[in-house]
């Protein structure tokens, strides 16, 4: 027996929801062909394919140093959204549906917004509101912490 006092489903959750899956499943598409496109060497990786598993072993910073010791020969070892300038090489291709998957909850919480104060639910907007921020600061690379 199914109980009538079940709550509703405000039509902000349904478009967080339907927004979410969307972006979901274009991040996980996008993984998909960016994968494949690094697998079949469509584009050249920064670093080759046969190579990357010697650097399984080693920390993260240096992996980073080395590989821009060898391969990338920037300035400065690619940190941050510094991948971005990379996005000619097949391995750091794959870095925009991560960033997809990563920014769809932002996007998410900006689409309830308008709803939210429509309804004069001011805490709930300014929750969101608060998240965006949040997240946007943190994405942002601005705030560190040993990395």
């Amino acid at each position: 027996m199914v109980s009538k006092n079940l709550p509703q489903t405000s039509e902000e959750q349904i478009l967080y929801a339907n927004l979410l899956e969307k972006g979901m499943r274009l991040g996980l598409v996008l993984l998909i062909v960016t994968f494949a496109i690094y697998m079949l060497g469509i584009i050249e990786p920064a670093i080759p394919l046969k190579e990357i598993s010697g650097y399984w072993n080693i920390s993260v910073h240096d992996y980073l140093e080395a590989i821009n010791h060898e391969f990338l020969h920037l300035s400065n070892p690619p940190t941050g959204w510094s991948w971005i300038r990379l996005l000619g090489k097949s391995d750091f291709l794959n870095f925009i549906p991560i960033a997809i998957l990563s920014g769809v909850t932002v996007l998410c919480y900006l689409a309830i917004i308008p709803g939210l104060l429509r309804k004069k639910d001011k805490v709930y907007a300014i929750i969101s509101l608060a998240e965006v921020m949040i997240l946007g600061l943190a994405a942002s690379g601005l705030l560190t912490a040993g990395h």
